[in-house]
Formats: structure tokens, C-alpha cells, sequence
């Protein structure tokens, strides 16, 4: 079978088709190393240094103390973003609650620096950005240090080889529960059907609650925010699946 050579369609076909029980497919997709790559972004180091004011360096020395980047108000909600990518529901969330302190964790700089730049132009200073990954939480954040997680559209690695690397994987579940305080939350939104399904089920198995699950949040009209990628799902028809997930103390 011949795909099309572009990566955006390619994406979406994992995404959707591939891994699902009884359903495996094999295909080999024969791209050089370069058109795999990420192109780099123009000036991408400039243009980090320029929003330098929004990068948090060294984010382990402010475990237990994050608060302190809100001079004026230290007893602040503390709200942090799982792979913020480009940052447009990053900065448009952030600006809505200017009160509470937003950090926000991007592992691709090509995409965390056009979510800087948005917090640039808008003069955020409630909203701080972290080269970092999912898997270090526990070395930058303390105990019942954060009061909401924000996941959305993650990758939903398909494979069950990969299910250890969901964000909604009970080994991530189990650290967000422990640095959320009692009653915090994690809201969650995906347009894959699969890992929502999936991730229903494994969020009460770490004590969280299920409230306001739907799998059309835009059916209606449009509700909240979005992100990017939701805006192009939601123009393509795609539905929307959201949940929040509250921390309850586990279950003896």
C-alpha cells in the first residue's frame, strides 16, 4: 500500500488505526534521517534568549518554593501544563487566571519557543515555561505542592509495548497524585477514543474521581479554551473527549 510522503497524514493514521486490539498493522515507511528530523526553527537560540525572562533554569532549585516567583501573592493556585506545545491554551488560560501561577513543561523548543513568544507579546508574569519531561515531576515539584495538571491532546502510543509512556499511564497517575493536593485535579483532553477509554479506567485505580466526562465537549458549542490541535480536530469534526479526574485519598 503507497501513503502519500507527508508526515501529518502519516500521524493521524497512527493515531487512529494502528494498535488497536486485534487490529495491528505493519508498514514500512522508507524517509531519510533528515526528513525525519524536526526542522529547526529560524534564529531558534535568539529567539529562546529573547523570551529568556519566561525560561525557568535550574527548575530543581524552586521544588517546594515555585511560589515564590509570585512576589505578590505567595499562597497563589499553582496550575501546570503537561506538553504545552505551541502554548495557545497555555497563554489564553494563564491571561483568564492572572492570580494563579501557571507552569508550563515542553520537551520540543521548537514548539516551546513560539509558546514563550505568545507569552511575550501578552506580558505574562504569572506564566513560566520548563525545558523539561514528564518523567523528572518528583525532582522539581514537592508533595501536594500543585493544584491542577493540565494534559492535553498527549500521544497516545497506541502500542501496548508503549502504554508505560501514556501520560495516563498509573505510573504517571501515581506521581501526579502525589503532588497534587487533596482535592486537586487533572484535566485531561484527547481526540483519540482509545487511550480516553483507556485512560477512564486507570484513573480511579490511583484515587482520583471521575467528573464531567464527555466525548463531545464541543458538540453543542464551543466550551473553554482550545488548543491548536483542538481547533483542527474540532473544524475536521472530530469529537473532542474530555474528563477531570479529582485526588481522593486511595483506598486501603
Amino acid at each position: 500500500m503507497n501513503f502519500p510522503k507527508n508526515k501529518n497524514f502519516v500521524h493521524l493514521f497512527l493515531r487512529h488505526f494502528c494498535g488497536r486490539d486485534g487490529d495491528v498493522f505493519f508498514y514500512s515507511f522508507q524517509w531519510s534521517d533528515d526528513e525525519l528530523r524536526m526542522r529547526k526553527k529560524k534564529n531558534l537560540d535568539t529567539r529562546m534568549a529573547h523570551c529568556s525572562p519566561w525560561l525557568v533554569q535550574a527548575p530543581e532549585d524552586h521544588k517546594g518554593r515555585w511560589r515564590e516567583l509570585m512576589v505578590q501573592r505567595t499562597d497563589c493556585p499553582l496550575y501546570l501544563e503537561i506538553g504545552c506545545g505551541k502554548g495557545r491554551f497555555t497563554v489564553d488560560t494563564a491571561a483568564a487566571a492572572p492570580d494563579a501561577l501557571y507552569i508550563a513543561i515542553e520537551r520540543v523548543a521548537d514548539a516551546m519557543v513560539i509558546a514563550m513568544e505568545r507569552a511575550r507579546a501578552r506580558e505574562l508574569t504569572s506564566l513560566f515555561f520548563l525545558d523539561e519531561d514528564a518523567s523528572r515531576l518528583s525532582d522539581l515539584f514537592s508533595l501536594r505542592e500543585i493544584d491542577r495538571i493540565y494534559i492535553n491532546f498527549c500521544d497516545p502510543w497506541p502500542s501496548n509495548k508503549h502504554a508505560r509512556r501514556r501520560l495516563t499511564h498509573v505510573g504517571f497517575l501515581s506521581i501526579y497524585w502525589q503532588l497534587l493536593k487533596p482535592g486537586g485535579e487533572i484535566h485531561f483532553k484527547t481526540d483519540n477514543q482509545d487511550l480516553f477509554e483507556y485512560s477512564l479506567f486507570q484513573f480511579p485505580k490511583e484515587g482520583f474521581v471521575l467528573k464531567e466526562v464527555t466525548r463531545d465537549l464541543h458538540g453543542q458549542e464551543i466550551c473553554g479554551i482550545m488548543t491548536d490541535y483542538e481547533e483542527k480536530f474540532h473544524s475536521e469534526g472530530l469529537p473532542i473527549n474530555c474528563c477531570v479526574a479529582m485526588k481522593t485519598e486511595k483506598s486501603s
